[in-house]
């Protein structure tokens, strides 16, 4: 594609920028208020509901007082209602979408819509079959890094929209930002529990036409993380958990607040680290954490390599592994994420892993299937 070209597709983009961002109609107050789609546990996302449109509100992660987003779902197939509410309007269902992260690429494959995914980044991470198949036959557009995606090969794409994760503080989307292009920030990440994070395919379901599909996904799942956590809600003995190791200089914990700090407590297990309220994880040193987990019962750490991890190559890794009571007991499990869908399939199919860590709190519990993503770390 040589620069002539890309120039001119830029202005025709750009040009086509305000229609998006205004939506083509009128904002106005005269908008009727809707009907308010009722969400168990997703806190960031609002849903209204119109007769010629939906409004979808994201509240900003980092600042409760504040929207990061608004977008303003109407069919492509009906004209533009003349008032619509401010916001980025979005013609569903989407049939050209670049999706950034392979979270949302897989579950956009489950619900049936691989053929609207036109663009990817990072598509080494992509693991689906279907979607690598159709990267590998040129059907799917490879964009290149998410942190800096090929601007160039976007433009050609000309997509319908682009779905990515937004940061706090990242400055904006530079020239991305300018294409015209709704951009849909997917801050599914940012809620504090797993049910609520998962919720968020209801919204993505909309975006691609499979609204029902998705309500009926989000559902089973409900009803199977409900029915695993129901199955720990008596016991006496709440193990300790540790989650993880060392990166660099920073071993990052779960807070008390946090989607794991949650999975360890559904799964019947104590978190040595809830004194932090706090979502997300907080950086601490291996001494602090040597600290406060020394006497933690079970340890699952997720790790990328070849071939899978023993005990003895952790503790070569770094001699204070061995320290820890449950390295010393022999229950540290390990996760290769290098093999296993681990981080694709978790954020929307939660309850695989909260199986996961009830059979490694209670192994007792015989109503718990087999592990799907962490196994005994084995002595060589």
């Amino acid at each position: 594609m040589n620069t002539v070209t890309v120039l001119k597709s830029l202005a025709v983009m750009l040009a086509l920028s305000a229609f998006v961002s205004c939506g083509g109609g009128s904002a106005s107050s005269a908008v009727s208020q809707g009907d308010t789609l009722s969400l168990d546990y997703a806190r960031l996302l609002t849903i209204v509901t119109h007769e010629d449109f939906t409004e979808v509100s994201v509240s900003n992660p980092w600042d409760s007082t504040k929207i990061l987003n608004t977008y303003i779902l109407v069919p492509a197939s009906e004209p533009l209602p003349k008032r619509l509410p401010a916001g980025t309007v979005v013609r569903t269902p989407l049939s050209a979408a670049l999706i950034y992260s392979s979270v949302h690429n897989s579950l956009i494959c489950e619900l049936g819509a691989v053929n609207a995914v036109k663009g990817v980044c990072d598509a080494q991470y992509i693991h689906e079959r279907s979607l690598k198949k159709r990267i590998a036959d040129g059907a799917v557009m490879d964009c290149g890094n998410s942190m800096s995606p090929d601007i160039e090969r976007i433009i050609s794409l000309s997509p319908d929209a682009i779905l990515l994760s937004p940061f706090e503080n990242s400055g904006g989307y530079g020239k991305l930002g300018q294409l015209g292009v709704p951009i849909i920030e997917c801050a599914d990440y940012m809620e504090i529990s797993p049910l609520a994070r998962a919720e968020w395919m209801k919204f993505y379901g909309m975006l691609f036409g499979r609204k029902e599909f998705a309500d009926t996904l989000f559902s089973h799942t409900v009803k199977e993380y409900n029915a695993l956590a129901a199955l720990v809600d008596t016991v006496r003995h709440r193990p300790k958990v540790l989650i993880d190791r060392l990166y660099g200089q920073s071993w990052y914990v779960p807070g008390a607040v946090s989607t794991m700090g949650r999975f360890i407590e559904d799964a019947g297990g104590t978190n040595p680290f809830d004194e932090y309220k706090r979502s997300g994880s907080i950086g601490l040193s291996a001494e602090e954490v040597l600290y406060k987990a020394q006497d933690a019962d079970v340890w699952a750490i997720r790790y990328s390599q070849p071939v899978d991890k023993t005990l003895d190559e952790l503790g070569r890794d770094n001699a204070i592994y061995r320290e820890f009571d449950a390295f010393k007991n022999k229950r540290v499990y390990g996760c290769n994420t290098g093999k296993v869908r681990f981080y694709e399939e978790v954020p929307f199919h939660p309850q695989w892993l909260l199986n996961d860590l009830i059979m490694l709190c209670h192994p007792e519990l015989s109503q718990v299937k087999g592990n799907r993503y962490f196994t005994e770390l084995f002595i060589e």
